[in-house]
């Protein structure tokens, strides 16, 4: 878990100051990990750190601090005696104030560590965090630390590039994009296609011939094909052989796949080559539906997702 800048962007824009509730320590039977965060404000929230009660209380009081305008609060709850739930154990909740200028100032940086009780001298345990982050590298997991709340912040660093804009592609980006660290491109020809409702962090490309866009991906970028048109993602599996890519996945059946596979090794491409791109994407047990071709793929993913959010390769495997 981290602190996600762009969407904690995007409701400061949307909604003016907000604040974030964090999961800052827990002890016991919880219904969310360290990390788990909300944001609220006047009229709304997002995210979620359980549900129920907590969930409820933490959100009332996040708005009553919001409008006493006091910037940062840590309350240590216990779920039992305190909110009647039956989980058992304590959580420990940081709730903080931010504006547009917060973001400003953490733009850039690896991570946050802040004080939750106005502390101002930095406890030895916490400099030992941040100097370990920036001479060696080292990413720490989200942790309250002597009064002192500590959180990388997300950099979405993988990208993942969705071709087709119908049922299936549709069923993929509201699937994946809540999903962190995930850069979702997505393609077809034409604006028109994509639904006007498009989830937050999700950048939607137009390209009259999608193939020819494949070149604009990173060279990590995760490729899954799934046009209206068997001959466009031929083209499209075409181009992203031509382009080097970290894994590639197409949707169809084996038949569908035989074909291909002689069609682009008409093309020049080798054996080894060609079975980079998995066919077809996600798990073929769970069915053709678009909502469980979607469940398919986005279980492969947070399977290979490691704890710091990089994607392993072969994320789409059969």
């Amino acid at each position: 878990m981290a602190i996600d800048l762009p969407q904690l962007e995007r409701a400061i824009a949307a909604h003016g100051p907000v604040v974030r509730v964090v999961v800052a320590a827990t002890a016991g039977s919880t219904p969310r990990e360290v990390g788990a965060a909300m944001l609220v404000w006047n009229g709304g929230q997002s995210g979620t750190i359980g549900g129920g009660e907590l969930e409820y209380r933490a959100a009332h009081d996040a708005r009553a601090q919001l409008e006493r305008g006091q910037a940062v609060s840590m309350t240590r709850l216990p779920l039992g005696p305190a909110l009647g739930q039956c989980c058992g154990g304590a959580v420990t909740l940081v709730t903080e104030i931010y504006r547009a200028e917060d973001v400003k100032r953490l733009s850039g940086a690896p991570i946050h560590a802040r004080s939750a009780t106005g502390e101002v001298d930095v406890p030895l345990a916490v400099s030992r965090v941040i100097a370990n982050e920036r001479n060696q590298g080292v990413t720490p997991e989200p942790a309250l630390t002597q009064g002192w709340m500590i959180e990388p912040i997300i950099r979405p660093q993988t990208p993942i590039w969705i071709y087709g804009a119908g049922h299936v592609g549709r069923a993929l980006v509201q699937t994946l994009a809540p999903l962190p660290d995930l850069a979702i491109t997505w393609v077809d020809v034409d604006l028109s296609r994509f639904p006007d409702q498009v989830p937050e962090g999700v950048t939607c490309l137009p390209a009259p011939d999608p193939a020819k866009a494949v070149a604009l991906a990173p060279t990590d970028a995760h490729h899954l094909v799934l046009t209206y048109s068997h001959v466009m993602d031929l083209e499209i599996c075409h181009a992203i052989l031509s382009h080097t890519f970290a894994s590639a996945g197409v949707i169809g059946s084996a038949t569908k796949w035989a074909r291909f596979r002689k069609r682009l090794a008409a093309l020049g491409h080798g054996c080894t080559e060609i079975d980079q791109i998995n066919c077809p994407i996600g798990d073929p047990s769970l069915g053709k539906h678009p909502q469980a071709i979607a469940l398919g793929v986005g279980t492969a993913l947070l399977k290979s997702v490691a704890y710091n959010n990089n994607l392993d390769r072969g994320v789409l495997a059969k």
